[in-house]
């Protein structure tokens, strides 16, 4: 290794010096360059000794003297930083295996906030088959923040990153929070390290926003108007005995929706399986109820890989499993809520 930690560094292509604080492969290095971190490959610095060498010019004759008057004002130049909103930013780490190829070992994950606010948030990743990860912390103007590392084999567990902001100074024209949820599929990932390989970049990102929302003004409801036009009025500590009752087991094969399910697409079959569904997880939260069961059926899996998706963006579902069981075999899964 060409580098180690504590070493300074130039960097060729702007002709700074940095420290190098992070031994990231046989390949890159975390460089510090005036408290900015960043990767940075190998070939792309060297020592700074040189540089500094050739700087010096040696004079033999005394220089002039000159006094404050008559020294020029000096002019600070000003570097306009470019507001492009909050990003969730992957850096790949290389390993090598026993054939000698580069191969992918671990994920290290940035927030980054290249926005004019700061934001308190609340980040979590869960996956299929895996203990996910949780945080709340902090992020301020034009920083960013390191998250934690995940195993590159993890990404086969069709991992989904969530997000909850909320400005650190409060503005009431501005949402109280605003949700972002981002799941990355392996062929995805896979892409992107190819394409930043072929154009010698160290990391990949995904925009979460571009802007912190604004607030929407809900229009008043016209409660008079609703009367005349002989609108049911609820009060909202009775409206639940007035909703369709909760199912506690919710059979999702298509013959039992439609009848005339023969006309249907495939597309149109799997939109009205998971509008079902979503109809009675609603009315189970709404009825405060513990737990259901989804029949989905064998199958392909794509029904049941669709329902588990949707199941984790769900902040009402504590946990749901598809095990084997002697009324649905593998066909069926089983939800608990959480209030």
């Amino acid at each position: 290794m060409k580098f180690e930690i504590g070493d300074k560094v130039l960097v060729l292509h702007s002709k700074e010096e940095g420290e190098v604080v992070e031994i990231l492969n046989n390949k890159m290095v975390m460089v510090d360059v005036r408290g900015v971190k960043f990767p940075a490959y190998i070939d792309q610095l060297d020592f700074p000794y040189y540089k500094r060498f050739t700087e010096k010019k040696i004079s033999s004759s005394p220089k002039p003297k000159k006094y404050i008057d008559q020294l020029p004002v000096e002019k600070k130049e000003r570097i306009a930083k470019v507001t492009t909103g909050a990003w969730l930013t992957f850096l790949p780490v290389f390993g090598t295996d026993d054939f000698g190829d580069d191969v992918v070992e671990t994920l290290k994950i940035h927030l980054v906030n290249n926005s004019q606010q700061a934001y308190r948030f609340t980040y979590g990743v869960s996956y299929l088959a895996k203990e996910g990860f949780e945080l709340q912390n902090e992020i301020f103007v034009f920083q960013d923040f390191y998250l934690h590392d995940i195993p590159f084999e993890n990404l086969n567990d069709s991992p989904v990153f969530e997000f909850d902001f909320s400005l650190l100074q409060p503005d009431k024209n501005k949402v109280p929070h605003y949700e972002h949820s981002l799941k990355l599929k392996p062929k995805q990932v896979f892409s992107k390290i190819e394409e930043i390989k072929q154009k010698g970049e160290a990391t990949f990102s995904y925009k979460l926003f571009d802007q912190y929302p604004d607030k929407t003004e809900e229009e008043p409801i016209d409660v008079p108007y609703l009367h005349s036009a002989e609108y049911k009025m609820y009060e909202a500590s009775k409206a639940r005995q007035f909703l369709e009752p909760a199912k506690h087991e919710v059979d999702l094969h298509i013959e039992k929706l439609s009848e005339n399910w023969r006309h249907l697409s495939n597309f149109e079959i799997l939109t009205l399986q998971l509008q079902t569904m979503e109809k009675y997880i609603d009315l189970a939260v709404a009825h405060k109820q513990s737990s259901m069961i989804v029949i989905h059926g064998v199958g392909s899996g794509k029904l049941r890989d669709e329902i588990h998706e949707l199941l984790r963006l769900k902040k009402e579902v504590k946990s749901f499993i598809n095990q084997y069981d002697p009324r649905y075999g593998y066909g069926a899964t089983e939800i608990f809520f959480q209030y």
